[in-house]
């Protein structure tokens, strides 16, 4: 059985941690299909930067970003990224995800996951204390993951924010468990 973490742990002896999850992520099969690019993992993990362009891959049927590739672009980010801050003392496990669109996306979109080193100690202190606590990740660049896709536009300098509410409960519930 291929575990992506195995494999991840081997090629981090030769290359960058974050380098590894980087091409990881854009070689592996199961995340190809969403069309969906990496496009930057920070040294320290705090900042990860995706790239869901527009195409025929994942055109629908009124010729616009298909939601389930929205949804899959994003999905695998929040648990990984919070795996890979606190570290292998801690079972990060997600319990449920959901999403509302705001509006149809014809551009591409950009995606991006922030923690905050405040925010990780405060997850380490109620983990300690709790033993194991969920986490809702709902504000766009602290505590519970509204995913907020920036559309950048060739018509306008100013991008348009398409919040796909991703209240992808992958941060809107993730447990955290110390061990």
């Amino acid at each position: 059985m291929i575990t992506y973490k195995k494999i991840a742990e081997l090629a981090a002896r030769f290359i960058s941690k974050p380098k590894v999850l980087k091409f990881g992520f854009n070689l592996s099969p199961m995340y190809r299909r969403t069309s969906a690019k990496v496009i930057y993992i920070s040294e320290d993990f705090l900042k990860i930067q995706i790239k869901l362009p527009f195409s025929y891959k994942n055109a629908n049927y009124v010729n616009t970003i298909f939601g389930g590739s929205m949804f899959s672009a994003v999905d695998p980010f929040p648990m990984t990224q919070l795996m890979n801050l606190i570290g292998d003392d801690y079972v990060v496990w997600d319990k449920a995800a959901e999403i509302f669109f705001r509006r149809p996306a014809k551009e591409d979109l950009y995606a991006d996951f922030i923690y905050s080193l405040e925010e990780l100690e405060e997850i380490k202190k109620k983990a300690k204390e709790l033993n194991e606590f969920e986490i809702v990740k709902d504000e766009i660049v602290m505590l519970l993951i509204l995913v907020t896709f920036v559309v950048k536009t060739t018509t306008s300098p100013f991008p348009t924010i398409l919040s796909l509410s991703v209240t992808i409960s992958e941060w809107v519930t993730t447990s955290i468990i110390e061990l």
